[in-house]
């Protein structure tokens, strides 16, 4: 339990850290966000848990691959926020669109034998 919780708060400090950073300067918070931070300490906590590498090998090739139709979502919501619509439907319309893709890529992976 101790171990989760320590993997939660160091988890939080750097997302904490990200947003605090863009604060102040917003190429800083935006190089610390895109840092693939998140999928690394998933890699290092599935490692330390299974010392299986085959699993992180196989994260790691599916998150590759899962990158691609999450960065809908870095595209559709700047554009609609500059045309005016407001915060809160553009994040939700951008979760729609960024779901509509992982279901596309999912398919597409399937379709050529890809795992992922």
């Amino acid at each position: 339990m101790i171990e989760q919780l320590a993997k939660v708060a160091l988890t939080s400090v750097l997302v904490v850290a990200a947003s605090e950073a863009a604060k102040r300067n917003i190429v800083l918070g935006a190089t610390l966000a895109s840092l693939p931070l998140t999928s690394l300490l998933a890699m290092i906590w599935l490692y330390a848990d299974t010392r299986d590498t085959e699993k992180v090998a196989a994260l790691a090739n599916g998150i590759f691959w899962l990158i691609l139709p999450s960065l809908t979502l870095l595209l559709v919501l700047p554009l609609l926020l500059r045309r005016g619509i407001a915060f809160v439907p553009s994040v939700a319309i951008s979760i729609a669109v960024t779901t509509a893709s992982y279901l596309a890529m999912r398919a597409l992976l399937k379709w050529f034998n890809i795992q992922a």
